[in-house]
């Protein structure tokens, strides 16, 4: 993903009822922007704290809406109010609904039948929401970002070249999607380097605990490569499903004994124990008559490497399976399958797949769900405990001040 110029727009919970009788007072916008930078100091830009200057007021002929500037430590930024898209693209209440269903990938044509304008229209919508910082948007401080990762590559396709998006994902978020045009390390290590770009503008000393991978060694060579103090660890689960799609029809009365097994192997409560369980297992299977290579040479290979499964046992919180990281990229591979792929070029298809992402992120999950988590709506919800706004899209722009990112602009305007 190219890293874009500085964002200088400050997207501000506003009321929309009084919005207009409060911008054109300078004494009123000002002290509803001071209750929000009590409130919310992390929207804003630093130094803020120090004053600000009203800088100038516009008026958006396509919205009907005033707009004001500020000035902070000489450098100016744009109040944009929560319920207006970027771009002026148009009014949340009258979008959101829609950009709510391509959660569940209804198609751009569906929603410009339903909701008017024209399928490019909320194309580039979604694909608008891509140029924000996908770790920066969904986690809102620094000590909710998770350090127990999981890591692995989706494959695609551009116009039918193969390609994979290279996904990490933690605290049940997706927070990071970026296209690599191959599966080898350099590619990867590029494709990941997003990841990393922007969690460090969010905690610039940030580097994950542990990263649970699917074993392939160019996704474990990356993450050294970026992350040389992060724990490496292998997933349990990738070993029963490689069991478990070449041996349970046609060696279902073993597959069944193996499985049994191995889920106690993975059930044990210590280190030690996890370890002396596989070492049993495999025991038991070199005992055995006739055991098929489907079945033992996994085996075999959780057996010697061990130490890459049990040092999970080393973090309390750490994963220990791909669980997380499969059911998201199984979302995932539906709205890759929907879309029939990407169909434009490398930026195009990384802002697809990122709008898609945060939109996940945000919008609001199963009742069920939120009843679960006390009234918490959605992935970012839970991860940071708390919402900006009561609508999902509302509080993902507002997440969104500053794109997401934290830094200063480089050249003041």
């Amino acid at each position: 993903m190219q890293k874009n110029r500085e964002n200088r727009t400050i997207c501000v919970p506003f009321v929309s009822d009084n919005y207009n009788t409060n911008i054109k007072d300078p004494s009123a916008f000002r002290k509803e922007l001071d209750h929000n930078i009590k409130a919310y100091p992390e929207l804003f830009p630093a130094g803020i704290e120090f004053g600000y200057e009203l800088k100038d007021i516009h008026f958006s002929e396509k919205l009907s809406i005033f707009i004001r500037r500020i000035k902070v430590s000489g450098l100016s930024y744009t109040i944009r109010p929560s319920f207006v898209m970027p771009y002026m693209a148009g009014m949340v209440d009258d979008v959101e609904n829609g950009l709510f269903l391509r959660k569940f990938d209804v198609p751009f044509w569906a929603l410009s039948h339903v909701f008017g304008k024209n399928p490019m229209y909320w194309y580039r919508l979604e694909q608008s929401l891509g140029r924000n910082n996908l770790v920066g948007t969904t986690v809102r401080n620094i000590e909710s970002i998770p350090k127990d990762l999981g890591a692995d590559e989706k494959h695609s396709w551009i116009k039918g070249k193969k390609t994979y998006v290279a996904t990490t994902v933690g605290g049940n978020c997706i927070l990071g999607t970026a296209i690599a045009t191959d599966a080898g390390e350099k590619a990867l290590t590029g494709a990941y380097n997003n990841f990393k770009y922007e969690a460090q503008c969010l905690n610039p000393e940030y580097s994950p605990r542990t990263v649970n991978t699917d074993g392939w060694q160019w996704t474990q060579n990356a993450w050294t490569t970026l992350f040389p103090h992060t724990v490496l660890i292998a997933c349990f689960l990738h070993v029963y499903i490689k069991i478990r799609d070449r041996s349970k029809k046609k060696y279902r009365v073993l597959f069944k004994q193996v499985a049994d097994k191995m889920w106690n192997c993975y059930n044990a409560v210590t280190k030690a124990a996890f370890s002396q369980r596989v070492r049993r297992l495999h025991e038991w299977l070199l005992k055995e008559v006739d055991v098929p290579e489907a079945i033992l040479k996994p085996i075999e290979k959780l057996h010697t490497n061990v130490k890459c499964f049990s040092i999970a046992y080393d973090f309390v919180g750490a994963l220990r399976t791909s669980n997380m990281i499969d059911r998201l990229m199984k979302r995932m591979d539906r709205h890759l399958f929907t879309t029939q792929y990407f169909h434009g070029n490398l930026v195009s298809a990384e802002l697809n797949i990122r709008g898609w992402a945060l939109i996940h992120n945000f919008a609001p999950s199963n009742p069920l769900t939120v009843k679960k988590y006390v009234g918490l709506q959605s992935p970012a919800e839970i991860l940071n405990g708390h919402r900006y706004h009561d609508s999902w899209l509302q509080n993902l722009l507002i997440s969104a001040s500053q794109g997401g990112f934290y830094k200063q602009p480089l050249n003041p305007l």
